[in-house]
This record gives C-alpha cells, sequence and structure tokens, in this order.
C-alpha cells in the first residue's frame, strides 16, 4: 500500500470517530457552566471518540458587544468603552475561577490583550462616528474568539489537550459582511490541513463558532446563531462521524413548553421536517445547519448540557414512520403581510416576476404567499427596508401592509396524503381568526398566518388536538407519564 493510502485510510478511521460538539452561550455562560462543558467532553473521549468543539460567545456578550459597537457608531466613546470594560471584567474573573498557574496567567494576558484591541477598534469606530458592516462584525466577533481561547484553556488544565484555532482561519467566506456565505471548498482544505492533524495527535481543537473570515483575512461572521452554521460546517469539511448541538433543553420538542407545559421531546426526526421547523421559529436550531449535514448524511444530535444524561432528539436523512399526523409545532412573530393588488395587471405576463424583483433587490425574504385573482399577498419578518419596498411596488399597484401577524407552522410527514387533516386544524382553531394558509407548497408543512395576540391560544388548542395519544417510537411519552404522577 502506498504512503498517501496509508494516510487516506488513517484519517478515514478518525473522521469515524470523530464528532463535532458545539456549545451555545448558556453551555458556556460561566464557570460551573464551562466545567459541565469540560465533563462532557471528557465523556465522548473515555468512550473512544475524538471531539472538536465549536463553542459561543458567552451568554449575553454578543448583545453587549452590539451595544458597545452602536454605542461607538453614535459617537458614545464613553459608553461604549463601559460596555467593554465590563465584558473584561467578566472574562478576567471567569478565567480566574477556572484556571490557575501559567494556565491562568496565559490567558489573562490573552484577554487583556484581545479587549486592548477591541478598546482601540470602539475608539476608531466613535472618531469616525460611523458603524459600518465591516467594522460590526469585527467588533461582535471578540466574543466567540475570547470564549475559545478560554476554553481550551480549561481543556488544558483538566487533562483534555484542548488547543484552541481561530475560527478565522478555517471558516473561509465572502464579504457579506453581517450574514457571509461559506465556501464549502475552502473550509474543507483549511480544517484537513489545520484541524485534522491536532485530532490525529489526540488534542481537542476549540474553534469559535459564528465567525469567519474572507481569503484575504478579513473578519465576518455568518449571522445570529450562526455557530450551529460553524459546527456543521466543520462536520461536513472533516467528514464528521456526528455532529452534536449542545443547548439548554432536552431537543426538538413538540412545542414550546413554555406555552405547553405538557410539550414532549421529539426523539428522531427528519433533517427536512427540522429545517422546516428551524425556519418558522423553533429556536433550537439555526436552519441553516442542516443543509451541510445532509449533504454529507451525518446524524445531527440535539442535547441538554443541563441534563446531559437524556438522549436528546437524532435529525437524520429519512424520518421514522410515526402514527402522529405532526411532529412540531412553530411560531414566527413579529411579521407583516403586504398586500399588492393590481386587478388589470396580476395575469399580464412578466407581473409577478416584477414584484418579486423588488424583495430580490433588498435581499429581503419572503415567508409566505397567497395570490386571488386581483392581489398577492405576501409576508416578511425584516421592517428594515419596507419604506423603500412598498415606494418601488406602488409604482405598479396599490400596496397595503398589516403588522403584527405571526405565522404558525406545522410540521409532520406526508400531511398532503392525509384525509381529513385540514379540518381537524382549523377546527381546533375555529375560534381564532386566520389571516391566510398554506398547504399545497410543501407535503410536510401547514402554515398559516394570525394575528400575534392568538399565537399561544392557537398553539395550545393545536397540542392539545394533535398531541393528546402521541406516538410512543417517536416522542418520549414517559417523561409526560413521570410528570403526570409527580
Amino acid at each position: 500500500m502506498s504512503e498517501a493510502l496509508k494516510v487516506e485510510e488513517r484519517q478515514g478511521e478518525v473522521r469515524t470517530k470523530l464528532v463535532v460538539m458545539k456549545f451555545g452561550g448558556t453551555s458556556v455562560e460561566d464557570a460551573k457552566a464551562i466545567l459541565r462543558t469540560a465533563a462532557i467532553v471528557r465523556g465522548r473521549r473515555e468512550r473512544g471518540l475524538s471531539p472538536v468543539v465549536v463553542v459561543s460567545a458567552m451568554a449575553r456578550v454578543t448583545d453587549l458587544l452590539l451595544a458597545a459597537g452602536a454605542a461607538a457608531g453614535r459617537g458614545d466613546k464613553a459608553g461604549a468603552l463601559a460596555i467593554a470594560a465590563r465584558l473584561r471584567n467578566r472574562h478576567i474573573d471567569t478565567a480566574a475561577e477556572l484556571l490557575c498557574g501559567e494556565l491562568f496567567s496565559g490567558i489573562e494576558a490573552a484577554i487583556r490583550h484581545e479587549f486592548d484591541a477591541l478598546d482601540d477598534l470602539l475608539r476608531g469606530i466613535a472618531a469616525v462616528g460611523e458603524l459600518t458592516p465591516r467594522t460590526s462584525d469585527n467588533v461582535v466577533g471578540f466574543g466567540e474568539r475570547m470564549s475559545s481561547q478560554m476554553v481550551a484553556a480549561v481543556f488544558a488544565q483538566h487533562g483534555l489537550s484542548g488547543v484552541q484555532v481561530d475560527a478565522r482561519t478555517c471558516i473561509v467566506t465572502d464579504d457579506h459582511y453581517g450574514k457571509a456565505a461559506p465556501l464549502e471548498a475552502a473550509i474543507e482544505a483549511r480544517l484537513t490541513e489545520l484541524v485534522l492533524p491536532l485530532v490525529e495527535a489526540g488534542d481537542t481543537p476549540v474553534m469559535g463558532g459564528f465567525i469567519g473570515a474572507t481569503a484575504e483575512g478579513i473578519t465576518t461572521t455568518l449571522g445570529r446563531g450562526g455557530s450551529d452554521f460553524t459546527a456543521a460546517l466543520v462536520g461536513g469539511g472533516l467528514h464528521a462521524g456526528a455532529i452534536e448541538i449542545w443547548t439548554d433543553v432536552n431537543g426538538i420538542m413538540t412545542t414550546d413548553p413554555r406555552i405547553c407545559a405538557d410539550a414532549l421531546r421529539v426523539k428522531t426526526i427528519s433533517f427536512e421536517e427540522a429545517a422546516e421547523l428551524a425556519y418558522f421559529g423553533a429556536k433550537v436550531l439555526h436552519p441553516a445547519t442542516i443543509l451541510p449535514a445532509v449533504q454529507k448524511s451525518i446524524p445531527v444530535w440535539v442535547l441538554n448540557s443541563r441534563n446531559a444524561e437524556n438522549e436528546g432528539t437524532k435529525i437524520t436523512a429519512m424520518a421514522p414512520p410515526c402514527a402522529s399526523p405532526f411532529k412540531s409545532i412553530a411560531a414566527k412573530k413579529r411579521l407583516t403581510i403586504i398586500d399588492v393588488v393590481a386587478s388589470r395587471m396580476l395575469m399580464t405576463h412578466g407581473y409577478l416576476k416584477a414584484v418579486f424583483d423588488v424583495f430580490d433587490r433588498y435581499h429581503c425574504a419572503i415567508d409566505m404567499v397567497s395570490t386571488s385573482e386581483v392581489s398577492i399577498s405576501l409576508t416578511v419578518d425584516s421592517n428594515e427596508r419596507l419604506p423603500e419596498i412598498c415606494a418601488e411596488l406602488g409604482k405598479i399597484a396599490d400596496v397595503k401592509l398589516e403588522g403584527n401577524k405571526a405565522l404558525v407552522c406545522i410540521v409532520g410527514e406526508d400531511i398532503r396524503g392525509q384525509n381529513g387533516i385540514a379540518g381537524r386544524v382549523f377546527s381546533a382553531i375555529r375560534h381564532i381568526n386566520v389571516r391566510m394558509i398554506s398547504q399545497g407548497a410543501s407535503e410536510i408543512n401547514m402554515s398559516f398566518m394570525i394575528e400575534e395576540s392568538d399565537v399561544e391560544d392557537a398553539i395550545r388548542s393545536l397540542h392539545a388536538e394533535f398531541f393528546a395519544e402521541p406516538d410512543p417510537t417517536v416522542f418520549d411519552t414517559e417523561a409526560r407519564a413521570v410528570a403526570a404522577k409527580a
């Protein structure tokens, strides 16, 4: 066997045991949470697996960095630096709880160095009086840069051979600042060069999620929730055996347990169903997380870092058969309906294209579309460019807006093939006014628009109708039985 084939065979063996573990902000929010994370990673190593860890910024750090950048952009240098000072102290205090000796000295110096750079950046923004998307990405990326350094040091102190890898050296993107698109071929090449050798050597690489860089090395971000996306890109690029998303819930639930106390954990769900739920409001996953895993047929697990013994939810390419018609209910709030009315032009060739071209020019995504003889109704979740969009649409049609709407999405396999399912859905919510309905566009999704104020009532009614007798092979019915006895 040639040396090249031996290397390829060895790497193949490493990849099958490789698990990408993403820990969200609540899983690294303080010293106690970081120690829990270290214990979970140790457990994976003791099972013979090779973890690559992706971490978010500590809880609430990203929001505070955004606030600091915004303050500097307004010229409020003192306010921006005050926020940075609070964050500096929080990171140093947390490191002091976790580390000792040279490891603490090294991380303390690294944290001070990073915050000195952040302070200089904020002063520069305040002097110019403008915060550009490119500069904002630079500011907000400090959270993951610092958390990954600290977590890697904690792993090293606890015998887990933690090694920090700057995600910007591996996650190569375009220059669409604020929501950069990954360049997956370049990412795979960088991961194979920089991360795979660490895994082969028995180290535990730790990377910050959410951040990347252009080919020229300019910091970018993948958009809010992008740490999940990073984990999927790393898992796909390394051809990992599994991707684990560690959060603060037991997995994907039949609905938000804050709305329905009897919500059930979904044991297993398809990639397609999970992606649909993620896009339409279920906050457990970032919608884009799914795609790189689907492309490489890598299973994704959603797990709870505060309850590591729980089995969580497994997301696979194909869902197992389910006796229940639906898997989960999600809701997306703060939507706006745009009614576009042009009675003489609706059926004119090119008219629909002209309408959708307006949304394309302003990079505004549409959630739902409904047409009638004389009008088009569309829903959007961004109000940022609505005045300009409506002004352009007003040149070809009459435009009317309705705000404070919500989209309720019910997901399950083969909804279109189940007789009477729509009747059951709308009978359950017959006391609620439904503004728009979408079913035929998807085999696995039935969606409708209602007032925001009616969301919780609608979800409770639907959950009572469809999850009273759940399929125990797909849902964790034992947890409900235990809760009923308590």
